[in-house]
């Protein structure tokens, strides 16, 4: 799907409505633009909580509280 719009005089840009739709992008969500070769890569950045879990069953015996790194 390609949808084509416009920058503002203020820098600003609409996402096309069915662009907003098939990604269900909402008021508030953070996007990434990424500068790659002569194009911007626009990168949907997923909430946080959408990360619980990622580390399950990661061993945490290592790891320490930055007040008990030695310096």
């Amino acid at each position: 799907m390609q949808a084509l719009t416009t920058i503002s005089s203020k820098y600003q840009i609409v996402i096309p409505r069915q662009v907003r739709e098939q990604f269900n992008l909402k008021p508030g969500q953070k996007v990434l633009f990424i500068p790659y070769r002569h194009s911007i890569r626009l990168v949907i950045v997923p909430p946080i909580q959408e990360a619980r879990g990622i580390f399950q069953g990661m061993n945490t015996d290592n790891i320490r509280e930055e007040a008990d790194e030695e310096r």
